[in-house]
C-alpha cells in the first residue's frame, strides 16, 4: 500500500513537471521554462536559474492525486 502510493505521488509529480517544461520549452513560455546559465569571468561568478513554477504545481498535483488514491483504496477497500 505504502509503496503503491509513493509509485503514484512520486510519478505523478515527476510526469506533470517534466511535461510542463517540455510545453515551456517547446512553446517558449518564460514561466515554464528551465535556463540554467552560469559564467565565471574571471571570478565574477554569475549564476542564473530557471523558474521553479512546474516544481511548485508538480508538487500540488502530486498531493493531490495522493488524496484521491487513498480515498479511492480506503473507499474499495469498505466495499470488499
Amino acid at each position: 500500500m505504502k509503496l503503491k502510493s509513493f509509485v503514484v505521488t512520486f510519478g505523478s509529480f515527476v510526469l506533470t513537471t517534466a511535461l510542463l517544461y517540455l510545453i515551456g520549452h517547446v512553446f517558449t513560455i518564460p514561466l515554464l521554462m528551465f535556463h540554467y546559465e552560469y559564467t565565471d569571468n574571471a571570478n565574477g561568478f554569475f549564476l542564473t536559474t530557471g523558474s521553479l513554477v512546474p516544481i511548485i504545481i508538480g508538487l500540488v498535483i502530486s498531493f493531490i492525486s495522493e488524496r484521491i488514491y487513498l480515498y479511492k483504496h480506503k473507499h474499495r477497500t469498505r466495499l470488499s
